[in-house]
């Protein structure tokens, strides 16, 4: 945790008071005690440099308060993602990179290639996935959490949602090709569609064509979505030169 984060709520009076593994974080890890500085922030409000206050003694349940001093604006999110989801296990390793990594919005889409029972996944519910979110905001030292949707339905999102929610975007479909191409130029935030574990279908790639989707690829290896996605993040943020 290189940022502890807080829930707007977990302040009253100036003061967070936590427990559970930030706490053990802030005395194990970072060896806190009263009147040291310590990183913080608000999830979705600002970051900054707080005091600690009190701690709990050895023995006792791990237990810091913290008076909190937040001033500065967390980096904004500088790309969004369209994911056809892969396994459950996959997506909670990803989750948390997404979130480090600068990840404004990502949709869930229910390309050809996914496995069904994905969509009964518990990962699926706010309070599983939204915990994952916030450890990479802890871990990057950001403070704003990214937007999580789920749109089963491919073409209805690309005909009903897509323009709306992502007005402006430089739109990217990610699809692997013997030749591989050169790094696109991007005159707008990027949004990259992801497919399958088994890659777009030919229709689904026509399809994100149509809606404006330029076809890009890292080569003609088949990769695994989580190492797909974090290496193409990874290529356009060395483009955009905005990697937070």
């Amino acid at each position: 945790m290189n940022r502890i984060l807080f829930e707007p709520d977990e302040i009253v009076d100036g003061v967070a008071t936590v427990g559970g593994v930030r706490a053990e974080h802030i005395l194990g890890v970072l060896h806190g005690e009263v009147g040291q500085p310590l990183k913080t922030g608000v999830i979705g409000g600002l970051a900054g440099t707080s005091e600690i206050v009190a701690v709990s003694a050895p023995g006792e349940t791990p237990r810091v308060s913290v008076r909190v001093c937040h001033d500065t604006p967390a980096p904004a999110p500088w790309i969004d993602l369209v994911l056809a989801p892969p396994r459950p296990r996959v997506m909670k390793r990803l989750l948390p990179q997404l979130a480090a990594l600068g990840v404004g919005r990502i949709v869930l889409i229910g390309a050809r290639k996914v496995e069904k029972d994905f969509w009964g996944a518990t990962l699926l519910k706010e309070e599983i996935y939204r915990p994952l979110l916030v450890e990479g905001l802890m871990q990057c030292g950001s403070t704003v959490l990214p937007e999580l949707l789920v749109r089963r339905n491919f073409r209805r999102f690309l005909d009903e949602e897509l323009d709306a929610l992502f007005p402006n975007s430089d739109r990217i479909v990610a699809h692997p090709c013997p030749d591989g191409s050169a790094t696109p130029t991007l005159n707008g935030r990027p949004l990259v569609a992801i497919g399958p574990e088994g890659g777009w279908t030919d229709n689904e790639v026509e399809l994100l064509e149509v809606h404006g989707f330029r076809r890009f690829s890292l080569g003609p290896r088949i990769l695994r979505t989580d190492t797909a996605t974090i290496s193409l993040v990874a290529v356009l943020a060395a483009t955009t030169a905005k990697m937070l």
